[in-house]
């Protein structure tokens, strides 16, 4: 699959996130529920229905390995931020929903080169769920 996208940061940023989410549905059959969900404790890059769970997908992307891996930008402090956004989602969520689904937190780390995606890595249960 390739998806072209601009130079900067946010760019590559978004590009990584909108190849994710064409990932996720195309290869994997998921549902999108939400993507970049903000409120006061952070982001959420997208939340997803996958059978039984409610996923939570971080996306990192990179176009090389200058500041490490797109997996080692998940750190304790990252992991902290996402379980309470998480906590916040779900208070905000219809009930049904908080009833119905587990929580767990996916990854995604996604390489680009020249505007295309080049490889990428999905961990499941990348995190322990909240």
């Amino acid at each position: 699959m390739s998806t072209r996208g601009g130079g900067s940061r946010a760019a590559l940023g978004k590009l990584g996130e909108t190849f994710a989410c064409q990932y996720l549905q195309r290869s994997l059959g998921w549902s999108i529920y939400a993507t970049n969900w903000r409120c006061k404790s952070g982001e959420l890059d997208i939340v997803a229905v996958d059978g039984d769970w409610l996923v939570v997908v971080e996306v990192k992307t990179r176009s090389n390995q200058a500041y490490g891996t797109p997996l080692e930008a998940v750190h304790l402090q990252k992991v902290r931020r996402l379980r309470r956004t998480v906590a916040e989602f779900l208070s905000g969520a219809a009930p049904a929903l908080r009833r119905a689904l587990d929580v767990r937190f996916d990854v995604i780390g996604l390489y680009v080169r020249k505007g295309t995606v080049t490889h990428v890595e999905h961990i499941r249960h990348a995190v322990e769920a909240v």
